[in-house]
């Protein structure tokens, strides 16, 4: 099963990385553009039988730093090809 776990900041925590973009996007002209926050995509092949229970231990423990961050877990559905 493949499994994509978004993190990102929680709100209210300083992203001085979508902080930059921001202002470089600024800079670039790109008007209109009023925040930029910053998070990670971790993309895994787990076991069929993985639970969300150990998925969401997996985030927990190591993937997301539960201090400072939130995430979100997807399923993604497996398309055979043709």
């Amino acid at each position: 099963m493949k499994v994509r776990v978004l993190v990102r900041l929680k709100p209210g925590v300083l992203d001085p990385q979508g902080r930059a973009v921001h202002h470089s996007l600024e800079g670039l002209g790109f008007n209109g553009v009023e925040d930029v926050r910053i998070g990670r995509v971790i993309e895994m092949d787990v076991a069929d039988n993985t639970s969300d229970e150990t998925l969401d231990d997996m985030c927990r423990k190591l993937l997301a730093n539960m201090v400072i961050e939130d995430y979100s877990i997807e399923k993604l559905d497996q398309v055979e090809p043709a």
